[in-house]
């Protein structure tokens, strides 16, 4: 499961985070317990500690003493303006600036996004002509 090349503590804080992203998890919904995380993938329970301080340090998740991890109210709306954020600043600015390069004008790119073709008219598979 976690066979990815970043630290294990780091996959599964990144499990996490999707699994609140796609409303798995909701807002005031109880985890998985460290020993749980721990037994349910054979990891070092320190591990799964780890990932879960990372997200409390966030602000995606919260302790109640005595009972285990929450999820923090306001944690989807939260990671979705971060990943809009990165989508913007990573993905989508980098496309406009390479799109300038190239002399592909802001109408161009909205045509292209619409599915229609040259001079805004439909294309019959919806790709640019």
């Amino acid at each position: 499961m976690f066979d990815g090349p970043e630290p294990i503590y780091l996959q599964i804080a990144q499990q996490i985070r999707a699994q609140i992203l796609s409303g798995d998890l909701a807002g005031e919904e109880q985890v998985m317990s460290t020993t749980q995380y721990a037994t349910t993938f054979r990891i070092n329970p320190a591990t799964a500690a780890k990932a879960f301080a990372g997200l409390v340090d966030e602000g995606v998740l919260y302790k109640r003493r005595g009972v285990g991890m929450f999820v923090a109210t306001g944690a989807r709306e939260k990671l979705l303006a971060e990943h809009r954020d990165r989508y913007f600043a990573e993905v989508l600015r980098p496309a406009l600036v390479q799109a300038d390069l190239l002399g592909i004008t802001p109408a161009e790119i909205v045509d292209h996004v619409l599915g229609r073709g040259p001079q805004g008219r439909p294309t019959p598979t919806g790709e640019t002509s």
